[in-house]
């Protein structure tokens, strides 16, 4: 049987968790021995018994049935799978979490069904139940945050649950209908067969060393205006090492959240190898390191606010040194094409691309929808998004005239951009998109995106089936934090493969500006490396309308 889309298990397991929850929010110890479950005007009390004996045998309760009636039967599958499901979070992890601008999102929506009975100090109810529970023999489940709840009393929404759930199934109906159209109009011409066989995924002829650049300090007056700090870091560069009468043209690679340079090194190997210089900047800020410090203790959250202005800063920085020779290797005197460069980016690197590449902030727009969805929105990068709220009264241009075209694989940035900030962008670019992305989702993080670029060079790639991680590696730096979430499924052969052949076309054609490559930037082409379980779509242009979207005010 054919997969959907937008796997709606992969989608709402974090929900399902939360529902989960909802429906058992007390314990046997000194935890509320009852659960009040109010639904329209009638409320009923449930033994906590009953809801253990449910999650673990399946037994319904004269009681608890009326409720689990609202659920069909794969939902109660669901529900009661998800009950006794450990994720493998420590205390202290779980606990600096949720003291995150993000983690307190997340407190907050579960709140709406959730409640102390009283309607008094659910928040730090909720917190401290979480918290305790990790600290569980059982681990971190439903049923141990029940046990842990530290009140008498649990009120729970059922109409609220209910409706939160079926915001799910909307969204998912919603991306499946669209990712079909994208494929429908993404279909190759059976004519064009002239591309069978061809695969740029393979090496090319250049040999290449890579070249680690320790201790970068940028103190410049440009970074000290904008953050008021100074950055350290590091980068890696993939040198071609083979002789070229030309100077070579440059890439920049921009690593996501909770990541690193390593993650695409493979990509870098490749793109070296088809004689490249590749730049990749350790976003100090928003690493893997960083997320390891947050979780041990040592950072107070899980990214400063001012690193949607850093990130940019480091490719310029690390572009401007190059360019002046500012680092002591004599390979680097005339042997780069700093003139016109390409970068490729994902996530968080999918928004730093943009950024650099002249996509403006519209803080109105991110702050109408951090005050209006934050709570319910079923986009988990919008609560890293509306950090960069927290930079509004910043007058920051970020564009680097050297950025000439852009990869941006999952990006984020629909509600920081918005409409209008896409609009400023005029150089090519090359959105890759995963319809089973449960952190930065499709509809609105990619395609509607996409529709809103105005710019003539464009292309929407969609990995039918991938996800958020699906085209990169996995770091040994970066804890495994997100797929505790149920984040999907990690790393692909499959998503490295079409992105060393679509990239090696994208940047030929538009960083070396040969011509030859523009057919491998065609449906057809794409039709060609497609193969299951990720199947690869491309398409130019998108004539249908896409499902409702927030506009700019």
């Amino acid at each position: 049987m054919r997969r959907p889309y937008f796997n709606f298990r992969r989608y709402s397991r974090l929900l399902s968790v939360v529902l989960s929850v909802a429906l058992l929010q007390a314990g046997p110890m000194l935890a509320a021995e009852r659960i009040f479950l109010s639904f329209l005007f009638l409320e009923r009390s449930i033994p906590i018994r009953d809801l253990e004996l449910y999650a673990k045998e399946g037994r319904k309760s004269k009681a608890l049935a009326p409720y689990l009636g609202y659920f069909k039967p794969e939902q109660q599958t669901q529900l009661r799978a998800s009950l006794q499901e450990r994720l493998p979070l420590n205390a202290v992890a779980v606990a600096q979490f949720l003291y995150t601008p993000v983690g307190e999102a997340l407190l907050k929506r579960i709140q709406q069904v959730v409640r102390t009975k009283s309607g008094q100090g659910s928040f730090f109810a909720l917190r401290s139940a979480l918290i305790l529970a990790a600290k569980d023999p059982e681990g971190l489940t439903a049923l141990s945050v029940l046990r842990h709840f530290p009140n008498a009393g649990v009120q729970v929404d059922v109409n609220t649950a209910l409706e939160l759930l079926n915001q799910v199934q909307t969204a998912v109906k919603t991306t499946n209908a669209t990712v079909n159209a994208v494929i429908q109009q993404s279909k190759a011409d059976p004519q064009a067969d002239s591309l069978a066989g061809w695969s740029l995924s393979q090496s090319g002829l250049y040999d290449w060393e890579r070249i680690t650049l320790e201790n970068l300090k940028d103190d410049s007056e440009k970074r000290l205006k904008y953050t008021g700090t100074a950055r350290d870091f590091a980068a890696d560069l993939y040198f071609p090492t083979t002789a070229s009468d030309t100077p070579y043209p440059v890439l920049v690679i921009s690593h996501g959240f909770n990541s690193d340079r390593t993650t695409y090194a493979y990509l870098a190997q490749h793109l070296a190898s088809h004689g490249y210089v590749i730049v990749m900047p350790e976003h100090s800020g928003s690493n893997g390191q960083q997320i390891v410090d947050l979780l041990q203790g040592r950072a107070q959250d899980v990214t400063d606010p001012t690193e949607f202005i850093d990130r940019p800063l480091d490719v310029s920085y690390l572009l401007d040194q190059l360019a002046q020779t500012s680092i002591p290797d004599p390979r680097f005197k005339g042997s780069l094409n700093l003139e016109q460069v390409g970068i490729l980016g994902h996530s968080y690197g999918g928004y730093t691309g943009f950024a650099l590449a002249g996509a403006t902030p519209n803080y109105k727009q991110l702050q109408q929808a951090c005050q209006t969805g934050l709570e319910s929105s079923l986009n988990i990068s919008l609560a890293l998004q509306c950090q960069a709220l927290q930079t509004a009264d910043k007058t920051v241009d970020l564009k680097d005239s050297r950025i000439q075209s852009v990869v941006a694989i999952s990006p984020i940035g629909s509600s920081l951009f918005g409409k209008s900030g896409y609009q400023t962008i005029q150089v090519p670019v090359m959105i890759v998109a995963g319809s089973a992305d449960t952190i930065a989702p499709v509809l609105p993080e990619q395609i509607q995106p996409f529709q809103w670029l105005t710019t003539p060079e464009k292309q929407l790639v969609l990995i039918n089936n991938g996800s958020h991680y699906s085209t990169g590696n996995t770091s040994a730096s970066s804890p495994d934090v997100l797929s505790a979430l149920g984040t999907g499924d990690g790393p692909s052969p499959l998503g490295r493969y079409y992105t060393k052949a679509l990239s090696t076309a994208f940047f030929g054609r538009y960083v070396q500006g040969q011509e030859q490559f523009a057919p491998f930037l065609t449906s057809s082409y794409a039709a060609n490396l497609s193969r299951e379980p990720l199947t690869l779509h491309l398409t130019p242009t998108l004539t249908f309308p896409a499902a409702p979207a927030k506009q700019d005010s």
